[in-house]
């Protein structure tokens, strides 16, 4: 019978499992857009109201990521571990910011 703390397969061996702990700016960010989309849906919307699909998958991935990582999260598997790290996050929403500007949905900063 295997121990319980095994090496997976996709992960080094010897490696220790990242740290986690709560990321209150993440968690905030994967609250916030929650609760904008909860109360707001139409701001994923092009001019026309058909839904921007792009826009929708940004601010979901960013509220995943955000969700995942502010609670203290991390995966073992390096792809998952990327795509829900505080850094996919916040360039997640970074995009989310550029393309609601580029479709006239946020007054343009600039």
């Amino acid at each position: 019978m295997p121990s319980s703390d095994a090496s997976p397969a996709h992960t080094a061996p010897g490696a220790k499992p990242a740290a986690g702990g709560i990321s209150p700016v993440s968690l905030g960010v994967g609250i916030v857009l929650l609760l904008l989309m909860t109360v707001r849906p139409d701001l994923a919307t092009g001019s026309d109201g058909h839904v921007d699909y792009p826009l929708t998958l940004l601010i979901f991935w960013a509220m995943n990521a955000g969700f995942v990582r502010g609670v203290g999260f991390i995966p073992r598997h390096w792809l998952p571990r990327i795509l829900l790290s505080t850094i996919a996050c916040t360039v997640a929403l970074a995009l989310v910011l550029l393309r609601a500007v580029t479709l006239g949905r946020l007054p343009s900063l600039l």
